[in-house]
Order: C-alpha cells, then sequence, then structure tokens
C-alpha cells in the first residue's frame, strides 16, 4: 500500500482545517485501497471537545459503510492520536493506524502513554513516521504564527 498517497490527502484535510483556524490534522479512513472518509479537526468551528480529525473521520466512515465496526480500514492520521482518539479507533475496531509525527505533549501511542499495548480485546497495528516532517513542520508553523499574532 501506499502511505505517502493518503498521508498527502490526509496533509491536504490538515491544510484545509489551518485555513480554517483549526489546529492542523488531518486524517484519512481507508478501506480496500479506496478513501471512504477523510476529515480535519473541526472544535473551534463546532465548540465540541471532540471535534478531531480522527474522531470525525470515523464517524464519517461509519456512516460510508453503514457499520461502527471498522476492522477492514486503516486510518492515516498527521499526528499521533491523542488519548481520546486511541480510545475511539480501538472502540470502532479500526486494523491498522499510520501516522505522521509524533505528539510529545498528548500522544497515546508512544509519547505519553501507549494505550494500544494495552490489553484490550482489539489490538491495533500501529505505524509511523509516514511523511514525518511535512506532518510535523504544519503544526510547528501553524502554532509560531499563531504565537506571532
Amino acid at each position: 500500500m501506499n502511505h505517502s498517497k493518503y498521508m498527502k490527502v490526509a496533509l491536504k484535510q490538515a491544510k484545509k482545517g489551518s485555513k480554517k483556524g483549526e489546529i492542523p490534522i488531518g486524517a484519512v479512513v481507508v478501506r480496500d485501497g479506496k478513501i471512504i472518509s477523510k476529515a480535519h479537526n473541526m472544535r473551534e468551528k463546532s465548540n465540541l471537545a471532540t471535534g478531531h480529525a480522527e474522531i470525525i473521520a470515523i464517524e464519517k466512515a461509519n456512516k460510508a459503510i453503514k457499520s461502527w465496526r471498522l476492522d477492514s480500514c486503516t486510518l492515516y492520521v498527521t499526528i499521533e492520536p491523542c488519548p481520546m482518539c486511541a480510545g475511539a479507533i480501538i472502540q470502532s475496531r479500526i486494523k491498522k493506524v499510520i501516522y505522521g509525527a509524533k505528539d510529545i505533549k498528548s500522544g497515546a501511542h508512544e509519547s505519553i502513554t501507549n494505550l494500544f499495548d494495552l490489553p484490550f480485546n482489539h489490538k491495533v497495528k500501529v505505524e509511523y513516521g509516514i511523511m514525518e516532517k511535512e506532518c510535523g513542520e504544519i503544526i510547528t508553523d501553524f502554532f509560531k504564527d499563531k504565537r506571532k499574532k
């Protein structure tokens, strides 16, 4: 599978969110080589703490395949999932998560904790470092610009 192809789509989503004043994180759900959902952060617009790109992409994928089980899907996300999103990934039975950059402040794969290693009834495969530089830079640049203002 061409991971950078899907990560580029996730980065486009992150950029779309950034233009709207959202923290630039993008997510894409892929099933059988086809994108079934894509999203970016929407916390500012929705005023919902759950408005993370991963949560929105999962919800859209659920609707697209008419099932809460995403066990045949891979989630691509530009940054390491937080604990809330890691929980949603586990609960939705996503097969694999591929993310770009680590999130040293709230990452739930390696940075702060590893929820994916806990003995839940579903195991998620995780891969990271795909387009890591680009995924990290978009967030770093976003916050640099925000501090300047």
